[in-house]
């Protein structure tokens, strides 16, 4: 089997310690070229990167790591308003790309990032990792199929409780915690039930320590059968254990909840319940699933530079960015 040669660029975005680990730590399918902070690219909030990560890896330049051809695909974990930008570069150099959620804000810089993607022909991967949960692939596989009957609606939450300065930093971005982490839920909604006939969204301050980021967002979405809606919150107490999908069908429902939580001992877990009975008194019948948040995804753009069918195309992403926007109310 073949390694890629990847490189790292930014160190900033939220995610970008446990990426960049799971792709050092797949070292039957990368060799590690080395990582680049451009224009001093520094954790955006409250996360701080691990210097350890760094310690076994050569700091090279931006310049470097586009030039050097030897060096297939960058891993992209800049701060969120510089993500498309260093993504458009490695586009415009002929690299396949894993870029971190969900983008820079602007519609115009990504529609150009995506247009050179399509044209270079190269593989193009975003951080949203609820797409590899073994529950949403197998839950989609079964829609697909008619097992749920028709879907009239979604119900999707992701919440937590931040800091007021995390909190203070969702002012940088229209929407705050819906561009944030309502990314996800929009994506999760988009890829099940296509794109709504209208979105509508309420997104808000809480004042809470006197934050001027919108640390509330929800958004519904219209569709000719029914509505759904995604929620996020980062003032909520308990908001993890309140991380849920619940897909609502005309045979079935289906949720899962927690959407991720870890058992002790550092396990992370999906909890499923399934709903087919008319009673008021059934509980379901549940299950649960072992995942890791990230390998999955890792793991897949290897595939995908190695002639997999990305199901999430370049079409797909531009779509779904702008009904993220749309949802953020710009």
């Amino acid at each position: 089997m073949n390694k890629i040669k990847i490189a790292f660029i930014g160190i900033g975005h939220d995610h970008a310690n446990p990426n960049i680990t799971s792709f050092k730590n797949h070292t039957d399918l990368y060799e590690v070229a080395g990582y680049c902070i451009p224009e001093d690219d520094q954790p955006q909030n409250h996360f701080s990167p691990d210097d350890k990560l760094f310690e076994d890896m050569k700091k090279l330049t931006l310049e470097e790591i586009l030039s050097d051809k030897s060096i297939e695909a960058v891993v992209i974990e800049a701060v969120d308003k510089k993500l498309t930008k260093f993504a458009l570069m490695a586009a415009k150099a002929g690299k396949h790309i894993f870029m971190d959620k969900p983008g820079s804000g602007s519609l115009e810089e990504f529609s150009a990032l995506i247009a050179e993607v399509k044209r270079q022909g190269t593989v193009f991967e975003t951080g949203y990792m609820y797409r590899y949960n073994p529950y949403v692939i197998e839950l989609k596989e079964r829609i697909k199929k008619g097992e749920l009957g028709d879907i009239i609606g979604i119900e999707a939450q992701m919440n937590c409780i931040h800091t007021v300065e995390k909190r203070n930093w969702l002012a940088d971005y229209k929407g705050g915690m819906m561009h944030f982490l309502g990314c996800h839920l929009v994506d999760l909604i988009f890829s099940i039930q296509g794109a709504p006939e209208k979105i509508t969204p309420y997104n808000r301050s809480s004042g809470l320590d006197g934050a001027k980021g919108e640390d509330i967002g929800f958004a519904v979405f219209e569709y000719k059968n029914g509505l759904s809606f995604a929620k996020t919150s980062a003032v909520e107490y308990g908001g993890f254990d309140r991380r849920i999908l619940t897909v609502v069908g005309t045979k079935k429902t289906v949720e899962l909840r927690p959407f991720e939580q870890f058992e002790e001992g550092g396990k992370m877990f999906t909890d499923k319940t399934e709903y087919s009975v008319w009673e008021w008194t059934n509980r379901g019948e549940k299950d649960r699933v072992y995942l890791d948040r990230y390998d999955t995804m890792t793991g897949s753009l290897y595939k995908y530079i190695n002639g997999e069918e990305n199901p999430f195309t370049p079409d797909y992403e531009l779509e779904l960015y702008r009904l993220i926007l749309a949802a953020c109310g710009k």
